[in-house]
């Protein structure tokens, strides 16, 4: 009974992840849903809600995210439990963001970068583990009654350009909007904020779960850019 409950609450985790991502899409691009990011809901106070509901998953994240806080949720269910808790946090946002509509600019030639910021979203998520990232290998491997093992340190495609592709694809699909309005800019540039923060924080525990095997990719390879930038020091990373 445990084990068909761990399960069902993992299936049923992703299920609901992956249509708060489907939502997300539609919510972005000001598509199709009954509720996107520059129409539906109040508008008053708009900059210091959208900023909180921003901050608000920016933390969610951080904090599920650290190995201390992994620690005290049981091991089988720790990922989906984090998946669990990114969706929630989604919803929210969806449900209370407030538009504000004045627009910075509007080029409709940028749908197609829009459409392969979210497209490169899906392809990173498999280019490591899709199922394990989502909590779905965790959950199978306890029903089955057999040790979850972590994923070994690899660097497959894309990981050879860009230490974080999956956040560097984030980044186009938010920031490619064919019509940039001063709502979508805070949420952009919110979002940004946490890309930048919460991947600071992930590469510390990186380091210290693969040692120096990361140490060496991370100066071979960038964090979030395909290029490096000179600064006139040593190279950035």
């Amino acid at each position: 009974m445990r084990k068909a409950a761990v399960l069902a609450y993992g299936v049923l985790t992703y299920s609901f992840f992956l249509a708060a991502m489907l939502y997300a899409i539609g919510f972005v691009g000001d598509l199709i849903v009954p509720k996107t990011i520059d129409r539906g809901g109040r508008t008053s106070n708009a900059v210091v809600v959208d900023l909180a509901l921003v901050a608000l998953f920016g933390v969610q994240h951080s904090v599920m995210a650290r190995p201390a806080f992994k620690k005290r949720v049981p091991a089988p269910v720790e990922r989906t439990t984090f998946v669990l808790a990114s969706a929630l946090a989604l919803d929210l946002l969806f449900a209370l963001w407030r538009p504000i509509g004045a627009v910075v600019w509007n080029v409709p030639l940028l749908m197609p970068i829009f459409w392969l910021g979210w497209a490169l979203v899906i392809a990173s998520t498999f280019l490591i583990d899709h199922f394990d990232l989502f909590g779905l290998r965790q959950v199978f491997a306890y029903a089955r009654g057999v040790p979850y093992r972590g994923l070994p340190f690899k660097q497959p495609r894309v990981y050879g350009y860009v230490r974080h592709p999956l956040m560097l694809s984030f980044l186009i699909a938010f920031w490619a909007a064919p019509r940039m309005t001063a709502g979508h800019l805070l949420f952009a540039a919110g979002m940004t904020v946490y890309i930048v923060a919460g991947v600071a924080l992930e590469e510390r525990d990186l380091v210290a779960s693969f040692g120096r095997a990361y140490e060496d990719y991370r100066t071979r390879v960038p964090m979030l850019f395909p290029f490096r930038l000179r600064l006139g020091g040593p190279r950035s990373r």
